[in-house]
């Protein structure tokens, strides 16, 4: 009987060491909306802070440690009759190995935000359905939230959530909700289109090298994580040669940005020259910030 009770005591204290994907902080701003009854507003920022990061989302057994950190910000612009419209602002960041460092992978937002929610209506999401448009929104940014992260730990390791988003994209098409049009620029749908497409392999390749042969290796070698960096920036360049003006390219250094200038920027030089050149020829929207790389 004792070494039962030991046996299930361990078994549950082993489930206690896993954890949901997420690590994610919802916050809902309603100071657009002049509404005397915030209530509703505090209600749907802890139901979908316990839906993101409770929820079971992917078959993969996570440590704590291993959580992905999240931010999603829901500005609220209209609210009438349980009707919402805003903009949903989405951060998420990978530690660097061997550092403090945390690094940003995705910062994006959308501005079609539109759904309706009745207060305490429970948030479920099943990936076969199309529950409301606000589920599907919020899941849709979770699988690529997901998959953008594991394509930094293994080439195109996140194909499987991408799919899954792309599902989403299909079923929520039906509801003609703004945002899922595959005729809308900047869409959900030419976002998880792009990310699956062999048109933008260089992108995925992209994230793979800059943070799995670059960043991660840069506490031990420095010079040859920058090189690999800057080699990073030639994949864009082929890609845009093919696609000018390519969605993915621009997700790219909305979140890169500062971080490459800082990199380039100190310790071991590299060809800064070409460097710059090349920056200024795939994202010329941050010139600014390519001109403030030091030699």
């Amino acid at each position: 009987m004792r070494s039962i009770f030991f046996t299930l005591l361990f078994f549950v204290f082993a489930l206690g060491m896993d954890a949901q994907e997420l690590n994610c902080v919802v916050t809902v701003n309603s100071d657009q909306v002049s509404q005397t009854n915030q209530q509703i507003f505090k209600t749907l920022e802890r139901s979908l802070n316990d839906f993101v990061n409770k929820n079971k989302w992917t078959n993969r057994v996570y440590k704590t440690n291993e959580r992905v950190n999240a931010q999603m910000f829901i500005t609220i612009t209209e609210y009438e009759s349980n009707r919402f419209k805003g903009t949903l602002q989405i951060q998420s960041s990978r530690p660097v190995f061997n550092t403090s460092y945390e690094t940003p992978i995705f910062n994006y937002k959308d501005n079609n935000l539109s759904f309706e929610y009745l207060e305490f209506q429970p948030l479920i999401f099943n990936e076969n359905v199309f529950e409301s448009n606000l589920i599907s929104v919020v899941s849709f940014y979770v699988y690529i939230i997901l998959g953008l992260d594991a394509d930094t730990f293994a080439l195109e390791g996140g194909t499987e959530y991408f799919r899954t988003a792309q599902k989403i994209v299909t079923q929520a098409q039906g509801s003609n909700s703004p945002g899922w049009s595959q005729s809308s620029d900047r869409s959900r749908f030419e976002l998880v289109d792009n990310l699956l497409s062999n048109t933008y392999r260089e992108y995925r390749v992209a994230m793979y090298n800059y943070h799995r042969k670059g960043l991660d290796i840069l506490s031990d070698n420095n010079s040859t994580g920058k090189q690999v960096i800057a080699g990073t920036m030639k994949l864009f360049e082929t890609m845009i040669k093919r696609r000018p003006n390519a969605f993915l390219v621009t997700t790219f250094f909305d979140a890169k940005s500062d971080e490459i200038r800082n990199i380039f920027s100190d310790g071991p030089k590299v060809d800064i020259v070409q460097l710059k050149e090349t920056l200024n020829n795939i994202a010329p929207l941050y010139s600014s910030t390519w001109n403030e790389i030091k030699f």
